[in-house]
């Protein structure tokens, strides 16, 4: 039986209806490129040269290797599987351990809220700076109004994924125009248009923290740095939308991980060249305080902070949508309570995981102390689901399909799982607190994984098994693009 067109897109061989594949290199490229531009550049360049002194773009091309490594993973999984479903999906199929499988997503779910998290803290911060109100990072006005923009997130969420992706265009010619003005600013001062004081030579000045050697020092920045380069594996849950995936995301994302390692070097070498070290990492705006001495002339400070307010978030929009659609896929396979797929009838939105997950973020919001910690936290749940990802790319190499797909050269998923694995670590330096977050956020989900086995054991008489990992890993009602 061939497929045949529906009025959502095709029919495949179940009769059941299928993603219409409408994404061609450019949309899909700036899907990557949106994504990954975001509230790491703009909230943790101070963060990262704390560590490691003027040379903060050293943690930030680390951090891009590692990533394009996972990439090359990504890449031959998608090509040789192309539908949506992500990381949860590959390792299904490589593992069958369902409850491995649930892990794996709940991990990407809830770094998608800690990203989100750390977002709204951004956000707030560059208001009041904006607004040029003397608050801390940690007062009571700054959480209120993280508080209040994650609700209105939930708002915008449960609206539809039709604004949502609209307004995500918007907002990623928005962070782009930011961090585009910070590279303008650094050429205006150096080619002595500014009154600014320009030193390039803090670029290749080390200074680690505390008593730290150089390498563990940049394993730490990295580590933090690290959350500027995720973004990049949520285009694989587009796949199933992608003209000709086998053929357009090898070329396509590894032209967005080089445009943004690009923007983000220049960006940092910028920062270090305009503003003292220890100037860099103080407050939650630092790429204002760039901007600030770049250009004391112009008038750019003034519009600046509310640039980077709503760059950021870009980030905590397409991270909650993320997370409330991952949350309604396992309550819809009942890996998780039921209640938690509930859908509006009106809206056709999955309201209770929409509400779960906003006060998940409030709760972090509220409970955490500073943007580092939640940044931190997004890339360690990340890199623990890439070192499993680059693991299940080496045993599928075993599960032969019947058309052609990008394949990486052995090595390459090796060092993925190594690399990965290290970053995950205590050895790097990463704060204790960042594993205490990651240990009480998943404990939540395993928690709510165990009551929900047991009820199914109770009113079954058998647990229920992950029907399907690619409806558990994502929904249609995320891929469905009017």
């Amino acid at each position: 039986m061939t497929s045949t067109e529906s009025t959502t897109g095709t029919t495949g061989e179940s009769g059941a209806p299928e993603l219409r594949r409408v994404l061609g290199p450019k949309l899909l490229l700036l899907f990557i490129v949106g994504d990954m531009l975001g509230t790491g550049i703009y909230a943790l360049t101070g963060r990262v040269a704390e560590e490691v002194g003027g040379a903060v773009w050293l943690p930030f091309l680390v951090a891009f290797a590692i990533a394009v490594i996972t990439a090359f993973a990504y890449l031959e999984l998608v090509t040789k599987y192309p539908k949506a479903g992500g990381a949860a999906s590959f390792v299904h199929r490589a593992f069958d351990l369902h409850f491995l499988t649930f892990l794996v997503t709940f991990a990407v779910m809830a770094s998608g809220i800690t990203s989100a998290s750390t977002a709204a803290k951004a956000f707030a911060s560059n208001l009041a700076a904006g607004l040029d109100l003397d608050w801390g990072p940690e007062s009571i006005q700054v959480l209120g109004i993280a508080v209040a923009f994650m609700l209105v997130l939930a708002l915008i969420n449960f609206r539809g994924v039709s604004e949502s992706v609209k307004l995500n265009v918007v907002l990623t010619l928005v962070e782009l125009s930011g961090l585009l003005l910070i590279i303008f600013v650094g050429l205006w001062a150096v080619l002595g248009f500014s009154d600014a004081e320009v030193d390039l030579s803090r670029a290749v000045m080390f200074d680690s923290a505390g008593d730290k050697n150089a390498f563990l020092a940049v394993t730490a920045a990295t580590s933090l740095a690290f959350f500027a380069m995720v973004g990049f594996e949520d285009s694989v849950n587009m796949a199933e939308e992608v003209k000709n995936p086998s053929k357009i995301f090898p070329k396509v994302m590894l032209t967005g991980l080089g445009f943004t390692i690009a923007i983000y070097l220049l960006v940092s070498l910028t920062s270090v060249a305009l503003v003292p070290i220890g100037e860099l990492g103080e407050g939650e705006t630092p790429l204002l305080t760039v901007v600030e001495r770049g250009a004391p002339n112009l008038p750019i400070d003034t519009f600046y902070p509310f640039i980077a307010m709503f760059a950021v978030a870009n980030t905590a929009l397409i991270n909650m949508l993320m997370a409330s659609r991952l949350l309604y896929g396992m309550a819809h396979q009942g890996v998780l309570p039921k209640p938690l797929g509930m859908v509006h009838r009106g809206r056709r939105t999955p309201w209770m995981a929409i509400v779960v997950t906003t006060l998940f973020a409030v709760a972090l919001i509220l409970v955490v102390g500073g943007i580092s910690e939640l940044g931190g936290t997004t890339a360690l749940l990340l890199l623990a689901v890439f070192t499993v990802v680059n693991a299940a790319v080496l045993v599928l190499r075993r599960d032969p399909v019947d058309h052609d797909h990008f394949r990486a050269p052995t090595w390459v998923p090796v060092v993925g799982v190594l690399t990965c694995a290290y970053m995950v670590g205590p050895w790097t330096g990463r704060a204790v607190v960042q594993y205490q977050i990651a240990g009480w956020v998943l404990g939540v989900g395993v928690l709510l994984w165990a009551v929900t086995w047991f009820l199914n054991r109770a009113l079954y008489a058998r647990p229920t098994r992950i029907k399907d990992p690619h409806d558990l890993a994502d929904s249609d009602e995320l891929h469905r693009r009017s």
